[in-house]
């Protein structure tokens, strides 16, 4: 039995993950901003689920439920990274507090969280930590740069966490979901910048304007999504990252084979600055 911490839980990927681990005999520590959603979504839970309050951008919040756990359940096995927030719109249309407002939640916020758990992990010497990326953190598209950007953000964090915990027992993935049938489309999850230009309309203004038409037509199921991550967590070993989604897979080789096409095209370009001491 593991215990799991779990923000943003209330719905989405966060609700599926903690009702796939406690129908495992796990326990639970599912946190929202709201926690009366939590009690809503989960009536029957019973004692292997704790509902704590969890701005994730207020660190002493996050300590807070963080202690919660512990002295409910005596440990943290698995967090799980997942809440977050979405901003829909080219990047020049993008208002700095609409941009601030999105890395606190994805970036800052995953961060908070994180370092109110891992001094309880280090101590046990075990523990995995799954960071909710996207598809959007590797193959990031028009309309997403700035939702995208924080993506990058988690990724490169993540990348550098999983060596250096590693030597812990604490093991890192980064979660790369395709588009799945969640409610990240409707307003309580995705912003749109307030600023419209419309040189921007063939490209990001397209995008913004198939959202409603797309919104829970997407391809993937986040019950199967849970599934899959709750898997890997009781596997022995987890991998650096989990494509989630057929939708996935397509852009992330797409992506590849981009950038190996033009590393082999600009190749004599990068090698040819390299240092020559004089003789």
């Amino acid at each position: 039995m593991s215990v799991w911490f779990v923000t943003g839980a209330s719905k989405g990927f966060g609700a599926h993950i903690v009702r796939e681990a406690l129908a495992r005999g796990h326990q639970a520590v599912a946190t929202a901003r709201n926690p009366q959603t939590v009690h809503d979504a989960f009536p029957d839970a019973g004692d292997a689920l704790l509902v704590a309050p969890l701005d994730v951008t207020d660190q002493e919040q996050a300590r807070s439920a963080a202690e919660a756990a512990v002295e409910r359940f005596g440990r943290i096995d698995v967090l799980v990274n997942n809440a977050g927030r979405g901003l829909l719109g080219a990047v020049e249309e993008a208002r700095d507090e609409e941009v601030r407002a999105v890395f606190d939640t994805n970036v800052f916020g995953l961060l908070a969280v994180t370092r109110a758990v891992l001094p309880i992990m280090r101590r046990q010497r075990s523990g995995r930590l799954f960071n909710l990326s996207s598809v959007g953190g590797i193959a990031v598209g028009q309309g997403w740069g700035i939702y995208g950007g924080t993506k990058y953000a988690v990724e490169g964090i993540s990348e550098a966490m999983r060596r250096e915990l590693a030597p812990l027992g604490v093991q890192v993935t980064i979660v790369e979901p395709g588009t799945f049938r969640t409610d990240f489309l409707d307003g309580s999850s995705l912003h749109i910048a307030r600023t419209v230009i419309d040189d921007y309309a063939d490209t990001a203004g397209q995008v913004r304007e198939s959202t409603d038409s797309r919104n829970h037509q997407q391809v993937g199921d986040p019950a199967k999504a849970a599934t899959v991550i709750v898997d890997v967590a009781e596997a022995p070993e987890q991998p650096v990252r989990l494509q989630l989604g057929a939708d996935c897979v397509e852009r992330v080789e797409a992506r590849l084979d981009a950038i190996r096409t033009e590393l082999d095209t600009w190749r004599e370009v990068a090698l040819s600055t390299a240092f020559e001491p004089s003789r």
